[in-house]
């Protein structure tokens, strides 16, 4: 127990980043009250009361909340991204223009061709980082409020809820097992079997966050970005990150876990839907969705009896062709130059 003591205490006071926790306790009460929310009206509709599937169900659903209040700034980070890999060959032209000169008229030529380049694009370095910079927050959050739970449920001392989660509740979510493994275990304290199932939702986030990251960067592109040192970094950490995923992920509670893969879940449903229907000019998605709207559009001209599409261009190149031999055949009279009266 008094180890237990130790922990919540690390919790509560002596961590590094005990500020920060309580800088977002308005958004754990909030999470603690939208998870309660989401619990009691699955136990409404015909769900289990009590430990279950309806405490799973709300924290996935808790996810997709969360995403769909950050679902505008989703859309702006998409076309920032776009503007910022379309802009990418121009921006290499102007860093090759420059690479070596280190004079302070060149550095400040550079600088002033990057800043015209961006305000003529339209695109923000920082617009892609926005939704990142919400959900970073939003997990520690989640983190903290899911790991406070099962400090909660052993009623150490202390009844006081912690916004929605009582005593009871948070026993209930303890309570609750994902294929034989407890919402709050983790994996230092897991048995063998708990260790396989927390090992495999690692591997399973670590697999949804490099495909995200792969897809986008294979598919998303400008072939001419996909070269040089910068798309070796992008390729690099698209590696990197998901390992580091391995390191984290051991330390979090189960109920972290079901969160964190029901986000990469929903970041890689949006990363494949943003590539299909939103490519970046120039890349090999947006090739491919010029095939797949050319096919459409002669099967909507088909069904309607309309000229196809090779039909129609011929005919305005003909017709264009006509034009510029109606004017060749017209003789052009010459213009005389006013001039201007002296006075």
């Amino acid at each position: 127990m008094s180890q237990l003591n130790d922990q919540v205490f690390y919790l509560d006071q002596a961590s590094f980043f005990a500020w920060i926790y309580k800088i977002l306790y308005p958004v754990e009460w909030l999470m603690t009250q939208i998870m309660y929310f989401f619990h009691k009206a699955l136990t409404f509709i015909g769900f289990q009361d009590g430990p279950g599937v309806a405490w799973i169900l709300s924290i996935m659903f808790l996810v997709i909340f969360v995403r769909l209040c950050i679902l505008p700034l989703f859309i702006k980070q998409m076309h920032s991204m776009r503007k910022m890999q379309a802009m990418q060959p121009k921006l290499q032209h102007i860093q090759n223009k420059y690479k070596g000169k280190t004079d302070p008229a060149s550095r400040e030529a550079q600088q002033r061709e990057t800043m015209k380049l961006y305000q003529d694009t339209g695109a923000n370095p920082m617009g892609s980082c926005i939704p990142a910079l919400i959900q970073g927050p939003v997990f520690m959050a989640m983190f903290y409020v899911l790991t406070a739970a099962r400090y909660i449920a052993l009623d150490n001392g202390s009844k006081e809820p912690f916004g929605a989660f009582s005593v009871e509740v948070t026993k209930q979510i303890e309570g609750t097992s994902l294929f034989g493994v407890s919402l709050a275990d983790m994996f230092p304290s897991a048995d063998a079997h708990g260790k396989v199932v927390i090992g495999i939702f690692i591997a399973l986030m670590c697999l949804t966050m490099f495909l995200s990251q792969y897809y986008n960067l294979r598919r998303n592109l400008p072939r001419a970005s996909m070269e040089g040192p910068q798309y070796n970094m992008q390729r690099s950490m698209a590696f990197i990150f998901p390992v580091m995923y391995i390191f984290s992920g051991v330390m979090f509670p189960s109920a972290v876990l079901v969160y964190w893969l029901t986000n990469n879940l929903w970041t890689l449903g949006q990363v494949v839907w943003q590539v299909h229907h939103m490519p970046t000019p120039g890349s090999p998605a947006h090739e491919a969705k010029e095939i797949r709207d050319r096919k459409r559009e002669e099967a909507r001209r088909e069904r309607q009896g309309l000229p196809t599409i090779e039909e129609e261009e011929l005919a305005k190149a003909r017709a264009a062709e006509a034009e510029r031999a109606e004017k060749g055949h017209q003789r052009q009279q010459p213009k005389r130059k006013k001039n201007k009266k002296k006075r």
